[in-house]
């Protein structure tokens, strides 16, 4: 009740101030494949499991914008797939008053950190009801890949602006 001011015209600098307000949270898309069943239950080694993870934004209108965590799950013994798993976990965000600067690194740094936890809990019951162990992932730097997102874009930005030198 104390969030919002009864008569938000009474401190015009607080109607100024950065606000985020999460509106939803959900599944987009949930696949699980355990291809080898029911031999992959009889092997006795673990499987190697690999973890890609991708956040995409994109501005629904002008101050809501969706979030989506895109996880990429495979596990294999050798040669052999034991299971894949491809979550898209999405919330959709409110975002009021912050400045281009600044929005980027709240969408892909401090939205999906909140999303985060549900979409590992999702995971670990996927993993869990497909006969496996509970994946249990390790907290993710989303800091990091923010930085190696930017990274990237400005080694594209710099190619993009320096062609390559060589003979014609």
């Amino acid at each position: 009740m104390a969030d919002t001011p009864a008569n938000p015209g009474a401190n015009p600098q607080a109607a100024q101030l950065p606000q985020m307000r999460v509106i939803a949270q959900y599944v987009r898309d949930l696949s699980f494949e355990n291809p080898g069943a029911p031999e992959t239950f009889r092997a006795t080694e673990p499987p190697k499991i690999d973890v890609q993870i991708e956040v995409k934004t994109r501005p629904t209108d002008n101050d809501t914008h969706e979030v989506a965590i895109r996880f990429r799950v495979t596990a294999n013994r050798g040669e052999t797939s034991v299971f894949l798993v491809e979550l898209d976990y999405a919330g959709l965000f409110e975002l009021r008053n912050f400045d281009d600067r600044t929005r980027d690194p709240v969408l892909l740094v401090e939205c999906p950190r909140l999303l985060f936890p549900f979409a590992r809990r999702v995971l670990a019951d996927t993993t869990r009801d497909g006969g496996f162990p509970p994946l249990m992932l390790d907290p993710v730097d989303f800091s990091g890949l923010y930085r190696q997102q930017m990274a990237q874009r400005a080694a594209e930005q710099g190619d993009a602006g320096n062609p390559p030198v060589g003979n014609a």
